[in-house]
């Protein structure tokens, strides 16, 4: 088999094991797999030669939709502040649609990110990539002033974690909005920087 199709089977196998796993409320193995298609063992060895390897291929498809829309809006010639907003924003609807469709399915995902952390690294290091070009695109128009990329990277992400974070969403689903997120994104154009603005100058707490 080509290259192409070994891939165009990674996908194809890969979102009959989502199927199966939404069916089922379970991972699912290469052996699990093979019985519900009904087709030899060896021809899923030889797509997925490691277990991981299927565990990987269904994590690819699953941030697939994200890195879609991730794409899209890098690629759109918005200005920064909304380019950040969509950023964010497009990934936090199809997560809360995610968990709302199928909450269990949703959780049952989310466990596995957890366990096999490694398989999403690569994806949430592509997010971080872009948002550092955010950033870059934010500071050459005067926002964001002093802080060093890498910083302005680790507070954005801070502030916004509740809506990236699948078992956020999953914990406080109803308490998080798109009206909500535009003002984090509007106070981080308009009040983050590098300044000392006194939150951080006394050594204790004192009485008034």
């Amino acid at each position: 088999m080509s290259d192409d199709d070994i891939q165009e089977l990674r996908s194809r196998f890969a979102r009959e094991a989502m199927r199966l796993m939404e069916r089922r409320g379970e991972e699912v193995t290469r052996t699990k797999l093979a019985a519900e298609l009904g087709v030899a063992r060896a021809r899923l060895d030889a797509v997925f030669p490691e277990e991981g390897d299927l565990l990987e291929a269904v994590t690819g498809e699953w941030f697939a939709p994200k890195l879609a829309v991730m794409d899209e809006v890098m690629a759109s010639g918005l200005p920064p502040r909304r380019k950040m907003y969509e950023f964010f924003a497009r990934r936090f609807l199809l997560l809360r649609q995610n968990y709302r469709d199928d909450p269990a399915t949703f959780n049952l995902y989310v466990e596995m990110g957890e366990r096999y952390f490694e398989y999403a690294r690569s994806y949430i290091d592509l997010a971080d990539h872009y948002l550092c070009e955010l950033i870059a695109e934010a500071q050459a128009e005067g926002y964001l002033q002093g802080l060093e990329v890498d910083t302005a990277l680790s507070l954005i992400n801070q502030m916004v974690n509740c809506y990236l974070q699948p078992y956020m969403i999953a914990m406080i689903d109803e308490r998080l909005s798109e009206e909500k997120l535009a003002l984090i994104v509007g106070a981080i154009f308009d009040g983050l920087n590098a300044k000392d603005g006194g939150a951080g100058g006394t050594q204790d707490i004192r009485a008034a």
